[in-house]
């Protein structure tokens, strides 16, 4: 299937200047045509298009997906009178010493989590427990990553952009014909705006050209 993904401003990475009013074109699993959205409509006139508002970006990559998924529970919607939804990292993890069941359900919705932050790309180090759950996901593991220690004062943070700290450290590479559609959409005006109110303001996600998240 051929999926046309356009947005206000497109951040297509590697260094090449935005374009307003850009696109994405995909076919399967792998991007076919990125540019301007009237030449890459007119390559592909019978293509499916879906608009966005905001910003069209690569996936973001995630440094902490080790942590995240191990030494942090994310709390099910039906626990949220105990435990309330934000993520439970620290000492507060600690103490509540989820048992194996527990922490599979919280992995998978870590997963799902990260998606809504447009993360397409994780790390995960060389013996990290979750990397069969991360695969069955689709996300791709960010080759030799380093294990790094999550922050001493709150723990890992979903948002890639706290380790990334702007839009070249975040993403895991350029949109370009031929490579995977890994990509992602925020809500915000340009990259400033992005980097400033960070992947919160995701509101799609597609991975190998499947939209894996949105945002209703």
């Amino acid at each position: 299937m051929l999926t046309i993904h356009a947005a206000d401003l497109l951040l297509p990475g590697g260094g090449r200047a935005p374009v307003p009013g850009g696109a994405v074109a995909v076919r399967d699993a792998e991007i076919v045509s990125v540019g301007p959205y009237e030449e890459v409509a007119a390559a592909f006139p019978a293509a499916r298009v879906r608009r966005w508002p905001g910003v069209l970006t690569p996936g973001l990559r995630q440094w902490h997906g080790h942590w995240l998924l191990t030494r942090v529970y994310h709390p099910d919607p039906r626990e949220a009178d105990e435990l309330g939804t934000d993520p439970v990292v620290g000492p507060a993890f600690d103490s509540l010493a989820p048992d194996a069941a527990r922490m599979a359900g919280s992995v998978r919705r870590g997963i799902q989590r990260m998606l809504a932050h447009g993360t397409t790309h994780v790390g995960l180090g060389p013996r990290s427990g979750v990397r069969q759950a991360v695969a069955r996901a689709g996300l791709r593991e960010v080759p030799n990553a380093p294990v790094l220690a999550p922050p001493v004062w709150d723990g890992p943070d979903l948002d890639p952009f706290v380790e990334g700290h702007d839009l070249p450290g975040t993403v895991h590479g350029p949109l370009a014909v031929g490579e995977p559609a890994d990509l992602a959409v925020f809500d915000v005006v340009d990259e400033a705006d992005l980097v400033a109110r960070g992947a919160r303001t995701c509101v799609a996600t597609v991975l190998g050209g499947r939209l894996v998240f949105r945002r209703r």
